[in-house]
């Protein structure tokens, strides 16, 4: 029987996409916010399409700070912006 890949959905376009494709946002128990690039951090998460279009969509909206039940820190932007831009940049190859 073959291994059944979790869905999630995008706050950004808002579509069901497999996990391994989206980028993970975690909430700590303690209420720091992280990027979780291996997507195991303990904590809620909140997940987002590895493209800049679908990052802004999530920033415009606050989705990314509703779903995570938080005021999301101006560097977890940063940090999320630069690693879209190196993907795009790395998929154009």
């Amino acid at each position: 029987m073959p291994k059944r890949i979790p869905l999630r959905q995008c706050l950004g376009c808002r579509e069901m996409k497999p996990k391994p494709e989206l980028v993970r946002v975690a909430r700590s128990p303690e209420g720091t916010v992280s990027v979780d690039l291996r997507g195991k951090a303990p904590g809620r998460g909140a997940y987002v399409c590895r493209s800049t279009d679908c990052l802004k969509k999530a920033l415009r909206s606050k989705a990314l700070g509703r779903a995570l039940g938080v005021e999301i820190p101006p560097e977890i932007y940063d940090v999320l912006t630069a690693q879209m831009e190196e993907a795009d940049g790395t998929a154009a190859e």
